[in-house]
């Protein structure tokens, strides 16, 4: 996938570790106890439940799939650049989607979108065989090279359009699918077995959800799972895409929280929500909701995030603006403390720049704050984060709007 999120206090945490107890090439240990505490605090506290699942993310070196400049952030819950524009999804959702996917040792699994190669990893030692496909050439040899080297034995690899999915090895099982199209490819329901389960994030650029499919009677049924952040799905998906993002025009949806998703209270257009809870009162600064983020546990996560496009080249300018208000904040450090935070990226999705509105501490009622920043003009896209990010207290925002101001 390929969502990205802000570091905990707890990653933070490993970063140290790893550096303490020697670089990256210098034996594994640090990389493994790095590994057990990020499947702990990130993975079981989230709430993945599967024991298989639990088991196959505390044992792939996950450090093995991103690039030597990236595996100090190894098992840091983000996800990371891996070249040609692309990211490792964070571990949680790697977890969170196998989980879903309900994998059983008989089962035969298509990926769409191999990547770095982890997520067909992770499904390795879960499944009798993973097909694999990446339609970037560099990215699905350098996989299959790491994989091979590894001696995942079971994953079978490709080069090509995962929109056409991999008709010789059909029937599947179970597909999953690690980039967003904005509908489901024709050729996945096709290749999918009677009774079998598609996993796959759909709908626009920056606005999808995490859906499970059944094929039942030749047909797809739907659950929607969670609102979800993904890399598109390239080639000829995304030339069959209807709605494309307005970079010229960069906003924040559902700033206000009043949508939710179907009958939950889970807020439209925000992902990798983690405690947070949207509140429906009169106490709200405008209209009618607001979110509030709760921590008890120095370090834990707790955040949302939504993503949008932005192109630097047009916008010299954006205003950031909430209204926020806070209970009892302590910061587990000065890194991990409330804020609301804007990274840009590159057209190769790389950082730029990351800069943050906060951070706040201790008691105060509802109280409007906002900020200037500067849009770098190599900036193509962005993501917005809010929450405590290891703060321990409880926090709330309302009305998260962007103002902007284009170059001359």
């Amino acid at each position: 996938m390929n969502s990205k999120s802000r570091c905990t206090a707890t990653a933070a945490t490993l970063v140290l570790l790893i550096i303490a107890q020697g670089r990256a090439g210098q034996g594994g240990r640090p990389f493994e106890l790095a590994r057990q505490q990020m499947v702990d605090s990130e993975i079981v506290a989230a709430g993945v439940q599967a024991p298989r699942v639990i088991e196959a993310m505390r044992t792939v070196p996950r450090h093995e799939f991103v690039p030597v400049a990236q595996r100090k952030f190894a098992y840091l819950d983000m996800a990371l650049p891996i070249g040609e524009g692309q990211t490792i999804s964070p571990p949680f959702v790697v977890a969170y989607m196998t989980e879903q996917l309900d994998s059983q040792p008989s089962d035969r699994v298509l990926e769409i979108g191999t990547g770095s190669g982890y997520q067909a990893a992770v499904l390795s030692g879960l499944v009798k065989d993973v097909y694999t496909i990446e339609i970037v050439e560099s990215l699905g040899r350098r996989a299959a090279s790491t994989l091979r080297k590894l001696g995942y034995k079971n994953v079978h690899t490709r080069v090509g359009d995962g929109f056409a999915g991999w008709s010789e090895a059909a029937p599947f099982d179970k597909v999953i699918v690690t980039c967003s199209p904005e509908s489901v490819p024709p050729a996945l329901v096709e290749q999918l077995r009677e009774g079998g389960t598609l996993i796959i994030p759909l709908g626009e650029r920056f606005q999808q959800s995490l859906y499970r499919f059944k094929k039942q009677d030749g047909r797809l049924v739907r659950e929607a799972l969670l609102p979800t952040l993904f890399v598109p799905m390239t080639g000829q998906a995304e030339d069959q895409r209807r709605v494309q993002p307005d970079a010229l025009n960069p906003k924040i949806e559902n700033g206000g929280f009043e949508q939710v998703v179907g009958d939950s209270d889970s807020p439209v257009g925000w992902h990798y929500q983690r405690q947070v809870h949207r509140i429906a009162a009169a106490d709200a600064p405008v209209d009618t909701a607001y979110v509030t983020f709760h921590n008890s546990v120095p370090g834990r996560g707790s955040q949302a995030l939504q993503g949008f496009a932005i192109d630097g080249r047009a916008i010299r300018q954006i205003e950031l603006s909430t209204w926020v208000r806070a209970k009892r904040i302590e910061p587990a450090s000065a890194r991990e403390a409330p804020i609301v935070a804007i990274t840009f990226y590159d057209d190769q999705r790389a950082t730029v720049a990351d800069v943050a509105l906060g951070p706040w501490r201790g008691t105060f009622d509802w109280k409007r704050e906002s900020r200037s920043i500067r849009v770098p003009t190599s900036s193509r896209e962005a993501v917005l984060r809010l929450g405590l990010f290891g703060a321990t207290g409880e926090i709330s925002f309302d009305e998260v709007a962007l103002e902007v101001t284009t170059r001359e």
